[in-house]
């Protein structure tokens, strides 16, 4: 390596000189690899000094957020010093679980200047034995779990897990959990805080299905993780600015359930017509909410944010990638296996495997379907999950009432779109929508209306074709029937009768229309 080079490498993350004692690290850290470290070495524990990501710091030294090089150089060098140098010098076993850790570990054991190590306050507690040992506060994480479910039961996702726990490690700012009702967003949320609140000073989870206003949950935030007796900012800008500043200052995980829940989903009075879609924004006096997702997202800070959504808002559909600091996760329902489970945990223990996979499939593994079915078939047929599947409803009660609230927030060419999707259940592509579908509607509405119920978790892509689950059949099957008998439609329902999904529900309409009446 020549001179230049080695001076380009030391000028990399210089500013970690300023707050740690380097040249103490650099000697003890060799005395435990038994060698001097490289410079290469030396600038990734600058880096991680300085609070940033392996990912991070793959971007500042390699121009690329592709952090596998910089993970493997840590996991098999600087973490395995750090480990031996601290558990030598604590006679404990101290173990580097991930590069967050690092500082904290570095910061305890005395390394960062003006810091006096829990070590030493226990030796100048026992020494002067004015206190018991006990009195001394060793710094733990703090806890605000709000309104959190119990995942004590959990059932799945470990793959999900993974990649969402390789997502808070490489650094990433926010991350959005997307998917429709009831497929398990919320406890896997939960989950997740949990197995990661190790790797964090502050954990914070709240709920926003009671609509709170923007300022009551930035307060509660700044609350939590200033000082007490802080002073918040009273306007909005302010106010989310100091909450990123203590986000800066300190590692705080926090959970912000149900993002939907603030969101608008009808259509404006006067924008019906066919060429009006309905976008994804805030309902009016939440519009605050999309600048601090904004702002959380683009702005530097060495914690992360956790949103859980039905819908996927036009803020993160811009900012998140595969290769930047957010990042946007859609879940779909859970595996045969972990289905059963929920099955055999709600009471069905004797269910057959080819009736088990028939409700699995019809579903779609969506967690909360599940159980709702099972209660249901306790309920009502003994038990006997053959029953149920003999009278062929598959949607009813609360899950109607589900897809119902999300079907209401569609404009009328995402409605149309949707029934064009019913209406032909192999796999479309957007060409052939854009050609196929009746009544005509322009390519780009098209286009757009796809975009946004992909966003809404309503639609599957699989290659370049888009779908629906079974259940979301079935559901615009029967509201389709409903509709246009209701409104005496005599063509359609005419051109409905031609589709062999719709035949047999129409006959159980007209049935239950007739036994009503008395006829």
């Amino acid at each position: 390596m020549t001179a230049s080079e080695s001076h380009v490498i030391e000028e990399e993350f210089v500013e970690a000189k300023n707050n740690w004692e380097l040249e103490k690290l650099y000697v003890d850290l060799a005395s435990a690899k038994g060698k001097a470290l490289t410079p290469v070495e030396k600038k990734f524990l600058r880096g991680l000094l300085c609070g940033f990501s392996p990912a991070e710091i793959a971007n500042t030294v390699y121009k690329t957020r592709s952090s596998s090089t910089v993970r493997v150089y840590l996991s098999n060098g600087l973490y395995k010093y750090i480990e031996e140098m601290l558990s030598n010098q604590s006679g404990s076993n101290i173990k580097v679980k991930n590069w967050s850790r690092v500082t904290q570990l570095l910061e305890k054991a005395g390394y960062k200047k003006n810091w006096v190590s829990i070590e030493a306050i226990t030796n100048s507690v026992m020494t002067r034995k004015k206190e018991p040992l006990e009195s001394v506060k060793i710094a733990s994480v703090k806890q605000d779990w709000g309104e959190a479910v119990d995942v004590s039961v959990f059932y799945g996702r470990s793959r999900e897990l993974k990649q969402l726990q390789d997502w808070v490690l490489e650094g990433s700012r926010l991350i959005v959990l997307l998917g429709m009702a009831g497929v398990g967003k919320t406890a896997l949320s939960v989950k997740l805080a949990h197995e990661c609140k190790d790797d964090f000073e502050f954990v914070i989870w709240r709920s926003l299905l009671s609509e709170p206003p923007l300022s009551i949950i930035v307060n509660q935030l700044i609350k939590f993780l200033a000082p007490p007796n802080a002073e918040i900012d009273n306007t909005v800008e302010g106010s989310i600015s100091q909450l990123i500043e203590y986000m800066r200052s300190a590692r705080c995980l926090i959970v912000l359930d149900s993002i939907d829940a603030i969101l608008a989903g009808k259509e404006h009075k006067g924008q019906k017509d066919a060429a009006t879609l309905s976008t994804i924004k805030y309902r009016p006096g939440y519009e605050g909410y999309g600048e601090l997702i904004r702002r959380l997202g683009e702005s530097k800070h060495q914690s992360c944010v956790l949103l859980t959504s039905r819908e996927k808002p036009q803020t993160i559909a811009a900012l998140s990638g595969e290769s930047l600091p957010v990042k946007a996760l859609k879940l779909t329902g859970l595996n045969k296996q972990d289905s059963l489970s929920i099955l055999k945990a709600k009471g069905l223990n004797n269910i057959v495997e080819v009736e088990a996979t028939t409700l699995i499939d019809w579903y779609a593994g969506n967690p909360l379907f599940l159980k709702l079915v099972a209660t249901a078939i306790q309920e009502l047929f003994d038990g006997s999950v053959y029953e149920f599947l003999q009278q062929g409803t598959v949607v009813f009660g609360e899950i109607r009432a589900i897809l119902d609230e999300q079907f209401e927030r569609l404009s009328h060419i995402e409605k149309q779109v949707m029934y064009w999707l019913a209406l032909n259940q192999d796999f479309l592509s957007v060409r052939k929508l854009q050609k196929d579908i009746l009544p005509r509607v322009s390519q780009r509405l098209i286009l757009e209306a796809i975009e946004l119920l992909q966003r809404r978790s309503l639609i599957e892509r699989y290659s370049s074709s888009f779908s629906q689950s079974p259940v979301v059949i079935e559901y615009i099957a029967e509201r389709l029937i409903e509709e246009n008998m209701r409104s005496g439609n005599t063509h359609i329902t005419s051109l409905l009768t031609n589709h062999p999904i719709f035949e047999t529900q129409l006959k159980n309409y007209i049935r239950e229309l007739r036994f009503n009446a008395g006829i």
